[in-house]
Order: structure tokens, then C-alpha cells, then sequence
């Protein structure tokens, strides 16, 4: 966050000195950062809360909800530097050259590389859905800022249309990021299933046991960033109950240990 003011700061005043509608959008976009950068840390302060009673299953879909609110900020922001960007290209560009906007545009590039190793490291670490936008944000953002440099210095070369190019590009971009973080936490709010590759795992998994005739079930739900896995399996129904809850609890251990599982339950059928 104090990153994103710093940058917010100094590409607003330049930007808005010079003109440069590509430095403007690039403004807004960090002030569109320090707010999901906020988002981020009260929705992993939320999502980190332990199960209790009225949460039997912890407070992880906070992330995603605090991560569509992200989105629609982004969608709104884009919007807004859309039609600015697409207006001063239609009605003419009043950007004026400065080197402090080259300035700019090179701390800006070194900041959000630095940032985007930092983030890399922590999503590395917690798997956090949240830390992975945030990841992605500042990877684009060293792209989006190299196009403000070169619309800059084509300034030289009496090219000001460039400028209000990369703006449009920018606006587009954030807009397209804000759509794909919303779609995200959609899917997991309305419990979309585990992927089939995980899916597939836990299949062979249950079949490397001789004793299940029959897999009849899978169900999953998202919690945070893993799933809770539903197995209902076929065992012979004149296996004595001891026997099959061994098996059952040996299951659950097994798939426990898959990287996005958070917790297994099997049921049994006698078959």
C-alpha cells in the first residue's frame, strides 16, 4: 500500500501537468491498487479466522468476496478512463513532453518489478487467491507502464496519438483483469465443483484399493482456496464395520494429502 501511494502520487501530479492521458490511467490504476491491496489484507485478516461453531468450516470464502469487490472497482475505474482516453483521442491530445514523466515511468517499472517478486514470494507461500490477483496486478502493471514510456518518448517524434492509445489499452486491460477476478470468486461463491484433473486423482486413488467395487459419488464444495470432497464408495456388504471404516479413514487420509483438499469424507455402501 505505501508502494501504490507513493506511485499514485507522483503519477497524478506529472500526469496531470503534462497532459499525458496514458500517466492519468496509470494513476488511476495505482489508486485502484492501494484499494485491493486493502481489500487484500481485510479479507486474508477474515479468511485466516479459524472455524468455530457458527462457521464449521472456517472463514475462507472471505477472499472472494472481498476479491469481487475488487473487481467491480476495477470495472468502474476502466470505464471512466475509457471514454477520457478515447474522448483526447478524438478531440486531440494536449500531452507535453517532460522528462520527469521518463522518471516517473522508470520508478514506477523498478517499484511494481519489486513488488511483483514480493507478492510472487507470499502467494508462493500462502496460496492466497487474493495475493495471486495482487501478484498478476503488478506483472501487468510493469507491461502497462513500459507502453506509457514508449507513448512518451514518441512524443519526441511529434507522435501524440500514441498516448491516447496506450490509455484506451490500459482501461481495456484493467477492465478485462476486473472481469476475470469477478468470474473467480463467482464460481467459487456458487460452489463450483473441484477441477477434473484433481477429480481424476482422486479416482485412482480410491481405485488403487481392491476393495472398492464402485465409486458412486463425487461431491465438492470450495472453502477458501481447497475443496471438501464427498466420496460415497462400494465395499463389500459383508465386510464387518470395523474393516470398512479402517478403509474409509485410510481413504480420507490419502486424498487429505492432495494439495487443494482441505478435508475428505467418505461414506460407505454395502454392495
Amino acid at each position: 500500500m505505501i508502494g501504490n501511494i507513493f506511485l499514485l502520487i507522483i503519477k497524478a501530479i506529472i500526469g496531470f501537468v503534462s497532459h499525458s492521458q496514458a500517466m492519468i490511467a496509470d494513476s488511476f490504476n495505482s489508486a485502484g491498487d492501494i484499494f485491493a491491496s486493502l481489500m487484500t489484507f481485510i479479507g486474508n485478516k477474515i479468511a485466516s479466522v479459524p472455524n468455530d461453531k457458527d462457521h464449521n468450516l472456517g472463514h475462507g470464502k472471505a477472499e472472494y468476496i472481498f476479491s469481487m469487490f475488487i473487481s467491480i472497482s476495477m470495472i468502474f475505474v476502466s470505464a471512466k478512463l475509457l471514454y477520457d482516453s478515447a474522448s483526447t483521442f478524438i478531440l486531440g491530445s494536449q500531452l507535453q513532453f517532460s522528462w520527469f514523466l521518463v522518471i516517473v515511468c522508470i520508478i514506477t517499472i523498478i517499484t511494481k518489478l519489486a513488488l511483483f517478486l514480493y507478492t510472487k514470494y507470499a502467494y508462493n507461500k500462502y496460496q492466497s487467491i487474493l495475493l495471486e490477483a495482487s501478484m498478476k496486478d503488478h506483472r501487468n502493471d510493469c507491461i502497462i507502464t513500459t507502453f506509457t514510456l514508449i507513448s512518451v518518448l514518441l512524443t519526441l517524434l511529434d507522435i501524440y496519438w500514441f498516448d491516447s492509445i496506450v490509455g484506451i489499452g490500459i482501461s481495456i486491460w484493467i477492465c478485462y483483469t476486473g472481469v476475470t477476478i469477478f468470474i473467480g470468486s463467482y464460481n467459487v461463491l456458487m460452489d463450483i465443483s473441484v477441477d477434473d484433473k484433481t477429480k481424476d486423482l482422486i479416482l485412482d486413488i480410491a481405485h488403487s484399493y481392491p476393495e472398492i467395487k464402485e465409486v458412486e459419488d463425487i461431491i465438492s464444495t470450495p472453502v477458501g482456496d481447497k475443496y471438501l470432497i464427498f466420496l460415497t464408495i462400494c465395499l463389500d456388504g459383508n465386510m464387518s464395520t470395523f474393516e470398512s471404516h479402517t478403509l474409509a479413514d485410510n481413504l480420507e487420509n490419502t486424498v487429505n494429502g492432495l494439495e487443494k483438499i482441505y478435508k475428505t469424507v467418505v461414506h460407505v455402501n454395502p454392495v
